[in-house]
């Protein structure tokens, strides 16, 4: 049962998600692609910025079955630190809003008041005319920091 009152996600594009990473102590980063997309697409380096990436497949490749530990996952990975506020990545935006939507719903449920906002383009953006992504959009072609898984 949700609560009424609980909040919603909101989005941010990925040079305000950094910005605010920047400047919160108290802010994470979740990347919920797949293992494969982490190591030959590339991930998000928070290293300048004193932080790591916490790293929890919301679908599990190649039949992209939705990994039901993902909220305990997560919350374990949490642990007691202080965080008021969660950025969720995928590729484009769509698998991380779901996640990002599934922990609200149980933040809301257990009364705990911490934001949860998902990183609208994702990590390689919307296709361009050739199909391509990482070129026009999203965390890699607006030049934030990036590696090789």
């Amino acid at each position: 049962m949700g609560n009424a009152f609980g909040l919603s996600v909101t989005e941010a594009l990925p040079h305000e998600a950094w910005s605010e990473l920047s400047s919160r102590q108290t802010a994470f980063l979740v990347d919920v692609r797949t293992k494969e997309e982490w190591t030959f697409v590339g991930v998000p380096d928070l290293a300048s910025l004193g932080k790591q990436t916490i790293f929890i497949e919301w679908q599990e490749y190649p039949n992209m079955s939705y990994n039901p530990s993902f909220v305990d996952m997560l919350m374990e990975e949490i642990g007691s630190k202080p965080v008021d506020k969660i950025f969720f990545l995928c590729r484009s935006g769509v698998r991380s809003m779901e996640a990002a939507n599934a922990l609200s719903n149980h933040l809301s449920n257990s009364g705990k008041n911490i934001r949860c906002v998902n990183v609208a383009e994702g990590f390689e953006g919307d296709m361009n005319l050739e199909k391509h992504r990482g070129c026009s959009s999203g965390w890699k072609a607006r030049d934030l920091a990036w590696r090789q898984y």
